[in-house]
């Protein structure tokens, strides 16, 4: 008997027309491409050939083999838009290549009368962190507890805790493995207006509209001692002495509306000074490494902003007047500086390993801040209600670029900014550097963010999304990502390879007043007196 063939294979309809024919591929040009390094921009490997659709994974593969890397390093690439292009304002000015040249420059319909295929394509290589954060996507716990609004939230530097402060004059500590509430801090007598966590995770200070400054013990969430008295209106920021400056009994800055800063002995709960130059209140004070080499300034420096539109320099082993910086026509809200995260991290980093003693900890917290600064000195970033934000570079590093022999004060730096962030339309409400300090972004009254190059200051790109102001920002520990959080009731995150909404998170029910964001959680609270938990 014959075999029988089966019948031929039915052509595939769709909505009653035939299948289209493949298009074939197109033949892809080369091209000619320098591979610049983004710290210093200077080239990696002479310029090389490449046909125009290397995926970016290929860049990748071929930097690490041009620079003969031992470990590959993760990059991203973007390539600069020729300043004569960037007519419109607001676009982006930087083209991250997210999948290849063909694609995201050449292909581009706004990009591509910017660029030839003859033309030499200088593609920026940026280090990215070798751990990769994964963003949050749902609600994994919302947690009552407070009954006013939450004020402020600040997970523990290993991300195990988060303590929450709030109008019903206590703070909350959680513990984030079980996502349930483990003490609650009763003492202030009014708002719990800040909360801040000393780097090693053994105390947590609060600062309140009582004017006092309290300090508890984390595990047992009881109080150390009384309360910190001195200051004779609120307190509006705490920051804790870094643990490669002093790892056994760091010291605790305190600012207030009553336009002084006092620095207190954690181990005797004595004050050590007070700075009383500014004439109105100060809103923040941080406490800078003050760059390597420290200038010979061995506790290394305050940041203090203030209302009287200045912003002072103080050497925090004295209280000695470094600098005043005077160029801001308005009420100073936010400083940050790009050391920051592994200030605020200290010994810790993504591995979570602990240290074994104090020693280790000033050895491991002093090589994290070491190398963030090996190729960038401490810079700062103030921002005003005069709607605009400002880059200094007070204490230049001796790996960078020399600063301007002009300059006053001891060849301790510029005392005139290095640039002038200008773009938002409304009053600026915060500014964060992320970790690895390449980046900058600063949240405003105008509904926006803005991202700018964290060296240089030069504007990246602006991320719409939200309909009412935005009053905090977070950025992930790896600087992929950064959440903000708004008066429209929503947290975003925000994908730094489109400037657009990588994931919203809605759930309150009014608006967010504080955001965080540590390994692959976030956290927020508000008006709506309820702590949120955010997580993959």
């Amino acid at each position: 008997m014959a075999t029988l063939l089966p019948p031929p294979k039915r052509q595939k309809l769709y909505h009653g027309v035939p299948e289209p024919e493949p298009e074939p591929s197109k033949s892809s040009k080369n091209i000619l491409v320098q591979f610049v390094s983004e710290d210093n921009g200077s080239a990696l490997a002479p310029a090389v050939s490449l046909p125009a659709d290397v995926s970016r994974e290929g860049l990748e593969v071929l930097v690490n083999k041009l620079t003969n890397a031992e470990d590959p390093v993760p990059f991203a690439f973007h390539i600069d838009v020729p300043e004569d292009s960037e007519a419109k304002t607001g676009q982006p000015t930087r083209i991250i290549i997210s999948k290849s040249i063909q694609n995201d420059v050449l292909d581009h319909a706004s990009h591509s009368q910017s660029f030839t295929e003859e033309d030499v394509f200088v593609v920026r290589c940026t280090p990215q962190s070798v751990f990769r954060v994964r963003p949050a996507t749902r609600c994994s716990a919302t947690l009552g507890g407070h009954s006013s609004p939450i004020l402020c939230a600040s997970f523990s530097p290993t991300g195990n805790m988060l303590a929450t402060g709030s109008g019903d004059a206590t703070a909350r500590l959680w513990d984030l493995n079980t996502e349930t509430p483990s003490h609650t801090l009763s003492g202030h007598k009014g708002w719990v207006l800040c909360v801040e966590w000393e780097a090693m995770e053994r105390v947590l200070a609060t600062g309140g509209h009582d004017n006092h400054v309290r300090l508890w013990d984390p595990k047992t969430g009881k109080p150390i001692g009384d309360a910190l008295k001195g200051h004779s209106k609120w307190i509006t920021s705490l920051s804790w002495e870094p643990i490669h400056l002093n790892p056994k009994n760091p010291r605790l800055a305190s600012s207030s509306k009553d336009g002084t800063v006092r620095v207190w002995s954690t181990a005797t709960r004595k004050l050590d000074y007070t700075l009383g130059g500014h004439t109105a209140s100060v809103n923040v004070v941080k406490w800078g490494g003050g760059g390597i080499g420290g200038f010979g300034l061995k506790k290394g420096v305050l940041y203090t902003a203030s209302s009287d539109r200045t912003v002072r320099v103080w050497d925090a082993e004295g209280g000695r007047q470094l600098h005043v910086l005077k160029d801001h026509a308005h009420w100073v809200t936010t400083l940050t500086l790009n050391t920051d995260f592994v200030l605020r991290t200290g010994p810790f980093d993504f591995t979570g390993k602990r240290p074994a003693n104090d020693e280790e900890a000033h050895q491991l917290a002093q090589k994290r801040y070491n190398a963030l600064l090996s190729t960038t000195p401490e810079l700062l970033i103030t921002g005003s209600d005069d709607h605009t934000l400002f880059l200094w570079s007070l204490f230049p590093s001796s790996t960078s670029a020399p600063v301007d022999s002009s300059a006053p004060s001891e060849g301790k730096g510029k005392l005139k900014p290095v640039t002038r962030l200008t773009g938002h339309q409304r009053q600026i409400s915060h500014v964060a550097f992320s970790p690895d300090g390449r980046w900058a972004a600063s949240a405003s009254w105008d509904s926006s963010v803005r991202l700018w190059e964290g060296r240089t200051g030069k504007f990246v790109a602006t991320l719409r999304g939200h309909v009412g102001a935005v009053y905090r920002l977070a950025w992930s520990s790896d600087s992929r990502m950064v959440v903000s959080a708004s008066k429209d009731a929503t947290c975003k995150i925000w994908d730094l390879k489109t400037y657009k909404i990588k994931v919203d998170l809605p759930g309150h029910t009014d608006e967010i007043y504080c955001v965080d964001f540590v390994a692959d959680k976030v956290v927020s609270g508000g008006r709506d007196k309820h702590v949120k938990i955010w997580k993959n």
